[in-house]
């Protein structure tokens, strides 16, 4: 992949790139690096943002990643995405941790490069002044201004601000990146009780209450408040829009202090996809969030590395399958025309234990644990037309009809139940996938809002 020269103007290239947490990777070695690049080329996504923070021994890893890029042959690319809830940004001398990134890196054959320049973004920053008046004279003089020639910088952050100040960012910014976009973030308990009423609807009548939500999973109008906001800057404005397929952490008061759900469900990862693609015009770059978040559950890589105390919710719970979904979405998003299905695949995925379920678990139950249901979500590629039969148990199955391309199907489950889809054709089964080691648990040891994810070879 290469970006050099390519501008909004002048080219309507697009790029799928995944979130890598930087701080996940203590123990990674070059070949380490090297599979996951491996493994995230063959899945269409063309780079890593690097999430840097502040410990001493990620600047070794960053040099590690570029050095595997490299040796992958494969053009995949890299920028840095400072992780300014994490970095110190009060001193003008906080800034040079963040340009000496930039210059180590500028001319690496597998940095990416946007109009010409060396691609930046971050994790928040909105509001950082490295000792400057304001926010604004802050990243300009000490961050943008420095920065010139072969190391001058193509900025998209993410700063949470409202996009009717991004005008204020005019010659700071080239583009936002809209990280919040990728869930409908609004969706909580209070949302749901205030707009459906008694929260008891969406369990006790989960139809009517569930389609009304359906409409908010994956919705470009997040999107498109921002799209607005950079067009009226001028022309040139990048847009960089989010994507993932899951969000569940659950850390206590005593250490991270995150306990909630997003909701995820309604084939969250596949309608988004879909939606992306429809405004694909106005979107430049696609963000996958994330390939080794571990904490928050929205993870689409092996889980490997240096978990930060995840453990509890994560280990057992591969997402990779997701993987075959992003390659499938990705190209899509990059051509405009989805890709012929060449092979019959099944992807599913489950919660491990109800939604109301109680278990014996000192951080308690997640905000906005009611408006999750109790749902096998299943995704079908058929190469043609067929049959598949998703179960749960032995008594609880569903048949449906499927024609080539993508199906998004769904089935209810229960305590003891399992995951299990067959797809069959003109009387032979072609896909005949099951659960292992997955038992939807009445009474679970802690709670654990995240998925199961399994797939077809």
């Amino acid at each position: 992949m290469s970006a050099r020269g390519l501008s909004k103007r002048s080219n309507s290239t697009k790029y799928v790139v995944a979130h890598f947490m930087v701080g996940n990777s203590y123990p990674y070695t070059v070949d380490n690096w090297l599979s996951d690049i491996q493994l995230a080329h063959q899945s269409g996504i063309d780079g890593f943002a690097l999430n840097v923070g502040t410990d001493s021994w990620q600047p070794q890893q960053v040099a590690n990643a570029y050095e595997a890029a490299q040796q992958s042959g494969t053009g995949f690319k890299l920028f840095m995405s400072f992780d300014m809830s994490s970095l110190p940004c009060s001193a003008a001398a906080d800034a040079a941790t963040l340009r000496n990134y930039i210059t180590t890196y500028a001319t690496h054959p597998n940095q990416f490069l946007y109009d010409d320049r060396v691609f930046a973004s971050t994790f928040s920053g909105e509001s950082c002044t490295f000792g400057q008046g304001s926010v604004v004279s802050g990243w300009s003089s000490q961050f943008i201004q420095q920065l010139s020639g072969t190391n001058a910088v193509y900025f998209v952050p993410s700063f949470f601000v409202d996009t009717s100040t991004f005008s204020t960012y005019k010659g700071v910014i080239d583009g936002m990146f809209n990280w919040n976009s990728a869930w409908p973030v609004q969706v909580t308990t209070s949302y749901v009780t205030s707009v459906l009423g008694a929260i008891g609807n969406i369990l006790q009548n989960p139809s009517s209450a569930l389609t009304t939500l359906s409409s908010l999973v994956g919705s470009t109008n997040p999107d498109q408040q921002y799209i607005n906001a950079l067009n009226a800057m001028g022309s040139n404005q990048t847009y960089m829009a989010a994507v993932s397929p899951w969000f569940f952490t659950h850390y206590s008061p005593q250490t991270y202090n995150k306990n909630w759900i997003y909701l995820s469900d309604d084939h969250l990862y596949a309608k988004r996809w879909e939606n992306l693609v429809q405004i694909r015009d106005q979107v430049e770059i696609v963000e996958c969030l994330t390939w080794n978040d571990y904490g928050e559950s929205h993870y689409l890589g092996p889980i490997e590395g240096d978990q930060p105390n995840s453990q509890a919710w994560v280990d057992g719970f591969d997402h990779t399958g997701w993987l075959n979904l992003t390659s499938y979405y990705a190209t899509a998003f990059k051509t405009g025309s989805y890709p012929t299905v060449t092979k019959d695949q099944i992807v599913m995925w489950s919660r491990p234990h109800p939604a109301l379920a109680t278990a014996p678990d000192p951080v308690g139950q997640p905000q906005n644990f009611q408006i999750t249901e109790d749902t096998v979500w299943a995704i079908v590629l058929a190469t043609s037309s067929g049959t598949v039969t998703l179960s749960t148990s032995s008594s609880q199955s569903q048949t449906f009809s499927v024609s080539s391309g993508v199906s998004k199907l769904s089935i209810p489950i229960s305590p003891g139940g399992y995951m299990a889809a067959t797809l069959s054709r003109n009387g032979q089964t072609v896909v005949d996938l099951k659960s292992t080691n997955f038992t939807f648990n009445a009474n679970p040891p802690s709670y654990n809002f995240n998925v199961l994810v399994i797939s077809s070879d």
